[in-house]
């Protein structure tokens, strides 16, 4: 059996932590980065016109809510932190350690339940926010990574080889 790397390790988590969640894994080998692609779909019931980030309007009977997470090596990695909900690093061939992306889908799964009932509330609740985004707060996140270091979660999970 092959080793696992950071790709095939997050693989197997979030199919084992979020099988009702729609997330996709996209390697860009030339940008050396991992996006993890989220979705979130919901009813749009009185199919409210609702316009994207882009003013894209829609008035579509489910709404799909996309956003990512990018994985990046700091030193070759090209993106705009803008474009993403969260951007993390790892470090070269040496990947990330096993705490890091336990982390990571724990504290994912917490964001998209949350995102999914604040989406639900933004649909039909009419006292609800004008703008409906997913919120991930760094703090909250590195407090899961010292706490599954404290448990010895630190064995590295290499960057996959091409």
């Amino acid at each position: 059996m092959a080793k696992a790397t950071m790709l095939t390790y997050l693989d197997e988590q979030l199919t084992k932590q979020l099988p009702d969640y729609d997330v996709a894994i996209d390697w860009d080998v030339k940008n050396h980065s991992v996006e993890l692609v989220i979705r979130l779909f919901a009813e749009n019931p009185a199919q409210l016109h609702l316009d994207d980030a882009e003013g894209v309007a829609s008035e579509e009977a489910i709404i799909e809510f996309e956003d990512g997470i990018l994985l990046v090596d700091p030193k070759k990695s090209k993106y705009d932190v803008a474009d993403y909900l969260a951007v993390y690093p790892y470090e070269g061939k040496k990947g990330l350690r096993q705490g890091e992306l336990d982390a990571l889908v724990t504290y994912l799964k917490e964001v998209m339940d949350e995102g999914l009932s604040d989406l639900m509330d933004f649909l039909n609740d009419d006292d609800a926010a004008e703008v409906f985004e997913l919120h991930w707060d760094r703090e909250q996140f590195a407090e899961l990574v010292r706490s599954n270091e404290v448990k010895g979660l630190t064995t590295y999970l290499p960057y996959p080889a091409y």
